[in-house]
């Protein structure tokens, strides 16, 4: 079973998002990704030079995310709104 966490620059956006948005993501990283047996059903394999991550969409919201096979344990390094995420 795989467990989630939040890099310092996840926190600092979530941080930056309104109450509401926060409880939502909250909970469907708790319903879809904490002690999930393969956290890969729910998101998406980027391509190109983003080989490697892999993308959650939270309605209008993404979330970046490593998976480390190793110490079975996912990553979350960016949260942001879908037309802002891409930019970067």
């Amino acid at each position: 079973m795989y467990k989630v966490e939040f890099t310092e620059s996840a926190v600092k956006q979530l941080k930056k998002l309104d109450k509401q948005t926060v409880r939502v993501i909250k909970n469907w990283v708790i319903k879809n990704l904490v002690n999930t047996p393969d956290p890969r059903l729910h998101g998406k394999a980027l391509k190109g030079n983003l080989k490697g991550i892999w993308r959650y969409r939270v309605g209008d919201y993404r979330l970046f995310a490593s998976i480390e096979e190793d110490i079975i344990t996912i990553r979350i390094f960016e949260v942001g709104h879908r037309r802002d995420v891409y930019k970067k």
